[in-house]
């Protein structure tokens, strides 16, 4: 380019903008989301990504309110049968998909069923049901063998992995085989071909949507897109992020880093807030599968060594406001949870000990293979940490750093490390994804079937069983104990504490609402 042509280009630069492009800007909302989206079927995977853009595409029957009781969402309401063995549930008027087909009871049954067999609350409702059908185009009903109290709160269950109605044609499709056609009936719909992997994801308004008429929270009450379009920017590089924020090339950046917060908290164009006021929860997942992690007493000896201090402080710079130990299995400060954990994990830890205890599990060198997502800064850390602990606790350590999405693709596979399988890897859960037993998928026991790592326990499963049919509140938290302990016994997984995540954006933003997600419904440019 000629000098002459550079000036006019940078001259024109810093001239206001059309009306039009200004209007355009206006209606669209730039979203910097927490990782890559890989992977785009919410009900297959667990990813928190996923279940993000699930939220943009799909809705479900129910949602949950700030106190995650359930709501009704696409529904109008249900009713059961004297025995409690049918459940009615109806379709609210006017509910259609993107494609313009209206959605029928026919659409729903099929997906209900499509999740309960990925999902792990929806593989114990699934148990319990004889048949999911189409009484009529606006009823679906559901046959059980047995009473299922809990089944809205399965159904309305928040994330990882949410009930998301879709068509029949599309909630037909194998539980193992990934849906790609993006089609719901949520608030914005996905423009595939605007979708690039590693780059943008992009959504335009439905407008035939219907909102509900209730305020919303969380994942009930009406979900009123306010933006024409929806632009999320993939930015691994938190500085890259935190200036485009700064600069107001994006309006909202997901999870901001730590170590810039208080850069971004000086700035009186930019708000910070806890998006999730019930916190995250870290662990690290085994492999239960291979040496040598199959093994208990060795899985236990790594348990004794864990500081939660160590990990928290690497993914919050330390600031003591923005995590707590949890010493326990599940989320602190959900109902029912007591830090059962507490002579397991708490400070100081005697690594002496835990080595003897690991010689003494029998661990014979075999190559403990970690893969960690380096583009992921609230787990990243985490991955170098137990590296590091392992090695001195005289383990034979591979640090394999990937991407999330490549870390998605090869944590479900079942092979062994020698052909390129893995031993273990860290992520994170919202609470209220695994606040009691029924939804916690990181301790569940369904081998097989369950989360990746197939973890296998007969005992926690049938205690789950249990807990669901208390018939009273001191018998299920005696249930719920019960597990606890059990869980803590077998350790599925390694709890590293609990924190909270700063979202960022731009102050003439308004109504972003708390929750497990990033939820864009609600959201306005002032």
């Amino acid at each position: 380019m000629k000098r002459r042509s550079l000036l006019m280009a940078s001259a024109a630069a810093s001239l206001p903008l059309p009306a039009v492009a200004q209007n355009a800007g206006a209606r669209t909302l730039r979203f910097v989301p927490q990782a890559n989206l890989t992977l785009l079927d919410p009900v297959f995977t667990t990813a928190a990504v996923t279940i993000t853009h699930g939220y943009c595409v799909f809705d479900t029957l129910y949602g949950v309110d700030n106190q995650l009781r359930p709501r009704p969402q696409m529904a109008e309401g249900a009713t059961t049968s004297e025995d409690g063995r049918t459940w009615l549930i109806r379709l609210r008027d006017g509910l259609r998909f993107h494609d313009g087909e209206p959605v029928r009871a026919q659409d729903c049954a099929p997906s209900l069923a499509r999740w309960s067999r990925r999902d792990t609350f929806g593989q114990t409702l699934g148990a319990a049901v004889d048949a999911w059908e189409a009484a009529d185009d606006r009823t679906i009903r559901i046959r059980l063998k047995r009473p299922f109290p809990r089944l809205l709160d399965a159904i309305a269950k928040p994330h990882s992995s949410p009930a998301f109605m879709m068509p029949e044609r599309l909630a037909r499709t194998d539980p193992a085989t990934q849906v790609t056609e993006m089609v719901g009936s949520g608030p914005f719909h996905f423009l595939r071909d605007e979708y690039v992997s590693g780059s943008r994801a992009t959504y335009a308004r439905f407008d035939g949507y219907v909102p509900r008429t209730e305020a919303p929270e969380w994942t009930a009450g009406a979900k009123r897109a306010n933006f024409d379009r929806l632009e999320w920017v993939i930015m691994p590089d938190p500085s890259t992020a935190s200036a485009a924020l700064q600069a107001g090339e994006i309006d909202w950046w997901e999870q901001a880093l730590p170590d810039l917060l208080p850069v971004l908290s000086r700035s009186r164009n930019i708000r910070v807030q806890v998006q999730d006021p019930l916190g995250f929860i870290a662990m690290a997942r085994f492999n239960h599968l291979h040496p040598p992690f199959s093994n208990l007493r060795l899985r236990q000896a790594v348990l004794s060594a864990v500081t939660q201090d160590d990990f928290m402080q690497a993914i919050t710079a330390g600031d003591a406001r923005a995590y707590r130990q949890c010493l326990a299995m599940f989320p602190c400060g959900m109902p029912g949870v007591k830090e059962l954990g507490a002579e397991a994990l708490r400070p100081p830890r005697d690594l002496g000990r835990a080595r003897a205890a690991i010689r003494e599990a029998g661990y014979a060198g075999e190559k403990v293979v970690i893969i960690n997502p380096s583009d992921y800064p609230s787990i990243a850390p985490l991955g170098r940490i137990t590296a590091d602990l392992l090695q001195r606790l005289g383990m034979t350590v591979d640090l394999q750093e990937t991407d999330w999405g490549t870390l998605l693709q090869r944590r479900l596979s079942r092979e062994p490390v020698e052909r390129g399988g893995w031993s273990l890897y860290h992520t994170n859960w919202p609470s209220a994804s695994i606040a009691n037993p029924a939804v916690n998928t990181t301790i569940r026991g369904q081998g097989a079937e369950g989360w990746t790592g197939w973890f296998e326990s007969a005992e926690i499963e049938r205690l789950t069983e249990a807990w669901l049919s208390a018939s009273d509140d001191a018998e299920a938290q005696r249930l719920f104990d019960e597990v606890h302990r059990a869980a803590l016994d077998a350790v599925p997984i390694l709890p590293l504490g609990q924190y909270f995540v700063s979202t960022a954006y731009r102050s003439n933003l308004s109504g972003i609402l708390p929750g497990s997600a990033a939820f864009f419904w609600n959201v306005r440019r002032a």
